[in-house]
């Protein structure tokens, strides 16, 4: 049975303006230079600096030619709503101030240098590898190609994670060589004894027994029995070494402190990321390039956006000339249909240039607005650089005092970086909860993780602190934290437990 009913519901809905605007908020300085060349690639009435756009140069005087000596004088029709609300747009536009739509602000950080970054020609990692099979002396073309299937399989690490059986399959499939398990366990012990030493290893444990191996062969021989018995570690006692469980190692192997220690002292000397110390073209680099540059100038800060890659922006001047030849032309009677709808097309690529230029330009004073505030807040720090004088801060407290969302603020905090004398800080790091001192005081839980790296620093690494014990030396200096609350810092922190802090 059908039934009727009146609902009424209250919906907010986003204007296309407004999603561009905080589309252009999330993205960081870094990623703003290719979005602005990908709307000028897309919209000529968009153009940067000086720089004219001969496409459009040569679209004006084929329409004007086209215009003049092809368009055959019309019968005036009454102007319809549509044609009133295109000539007030284009009076509008004519008599507007060009220079209200060019992108130009004085608070950006003179900044002259280039903006390419120059990335030396080298050798890849897997080249470097494959230069070393002529060491072999392969007569067979056919294990020249195993071998250079081996080495392609090889990580950025420096790790062979693949099966044996993968790559045989592999070998089959892009090349048709059939291989045998025999062929590549061969190949690949050939491979581990090439330069870095550890390479083309399946695993940690194996890695450290190569190096350990390949080391042993070439020190004096008073150091061998420090590898040695590091060999018999690793190879016979991993997961004990791992844990570090000295004294069962010592237990098991019937040796002294000392010796355990100069064996443990070889094995951290080994490399457990063979190719870490060789520059690879597959692995990208990533520069941090910063949002903001905050300078001490004699106890006062001052506050600079980055310039580097928001060039100056406005909208095309061939187009103001396009709309007043249209004027001209209609009042000669001589507007045909081609040229009106080139005239909407016109109309179009400039609002979509405006909204462009003005969601840009929002988003410099918005990121503006929120770094500022964000600068007076934790003014102590930026002059100082003391973490311990990081106040509490959050999301509403910066919203509070700029009168934007909170999830504007959040869009401009996340993947955004701040250059200070003190180095590039992100800026969703100076946030953080409030916690509360015996004395009373509020304090930023920055503050107290600052405190406990300290405290673990200077810890004796023969006893390393407990969680709890950690927690009772908190509280006595007046932050009374829980022991899980401890831990949970310490995890943020990326600091091990005590028992893997402990060192002979």
């Amino acid at each position: 049975m059908l039934k009727q009913n009146l609902s009424h519901k209250l919906l907010q809905k986003l204007s296309p303006q407004q999603i561009q605007l905080m589309k252009l908020l999330q993205i960081p300085t870094a990623t703003l230079e290719q979005r602005i060349k990908e709307e000028l690639e897309a919209n000529p009435a968009l153009e940067e600096g000086e720089e004219r756009d001969e496409m459009v140069e040569l679209a004006k005087s084929s329409e004007e030619n086209y215009s003049e000596e092809n368009a055959t004088p019309e019968t005036e029709e009454p102007a319809t709503p549509e044609e009133f609300e295109l000539d007030d747009y284009i009076n509008e536009y004519i008599e507007d101030d060009p220079s209200s739509y060019k992108l130009k602000a004085n608070n950006y950080s003179a900044d002259d240098e280039e903006k390419t970054i120059p990335i030396a020609v080298e050798h890849t990692f897997h080249e470097y590898l494959e230069e070393q099979l002529g060491l072999l002396d392969l007569k067979d073309e056919r294990l020249v190609k195993i071998a250079k299937q081996i080495i392609g399989s090889i990580d950025d690490d420096g790790y062979l994670r693949r099966e044996p059986r993968a790559i045989i399959d592999d070998l089959m499939f892009s090349q048709n060589i059939h291989a045998d398990i025999d062929e590549i366990t061969f190949l690949l012990g050939c491979i581990q004894r090439f330069d870095p030493p550890g390479i083309g290893s399946r695993d940690l444990q194996e890695c450290l027994l190569i190096q350990l191996d390949l080391k042993a062969q070439t020190v004096e021989p008073e150091y061998q029995a420090s590898l040695r018995l590091g060999q018999r570690i690793i190879g016979e006692y991993f997961n004990e070494f791992s844990k570090k469980h000295y004294q069962k190692l010592q237990r098991y192997l019937s040796i002294t402190e000392e010796q355990l220690k100069l064996a443990i002292d070889e094995i951290l000397k080994l490399n457990p990321k063979p190719a870490s110390g060789h520059y690879s073209n597959s692995r990208t680099l990533h520069y941090i390039v910063p949002d903001f540059t905050i300078v001490n100038r004699e106890g006062e800060l001052d506050l600079t956006l980055n310039s580097r890659n928001a060039p100056d922006l406005r909208i095309n001047e061939q187009y103001k000339d396009m709309l007043q030849s249209y004027q001209v032309h209609k009042k000669n009677n001589r507007s045909v249909k081609k040229q009106k709808e080139a005239v909407l097309f016109i109309k179009q690529k400039i609002d979509s240039a405006k909204w462009f230029i003005d969601a840009i330009r929002q988003r410099q004073q918005t990121m503006y607005k929120t770094m500022y505030s964000i600068m007076q807040y934790q003014y102590d720090f930026f002059r100082t650089g003391d973490q311990k004088k990081l106040r509490p801060m959050i999301l509403k407290d910066i919203a509070d005092i700029t009168g934007l969302d909170i999830s504007t603020v959040s869009r401009v905090a996340n993947s955004k970086f701040v250059q200070t004398e003190f180095g590039t800080k992100r800026l969703k790091d100076f946030f953080s909860e409030s916690l509360q001192t015996d004395s009373g005081e509020e304090v930023s839980t920055l503050e107290v993780k600052k405190i406990l790296t300290d405290i673990i620093a200077d810890e004796n690494k023969r006893k390393p602190f407990s969680d709890e014990k950690l927690k009772n030396i908190l509280r006595e200096k007046g932050y009374n934290i829980a022991r899980r609350t401890v831990a949970k810092y310490r995890e943020q922190l990326n600091i091990p437990v005590a028992r893997l802090r402990k060192e002979l």
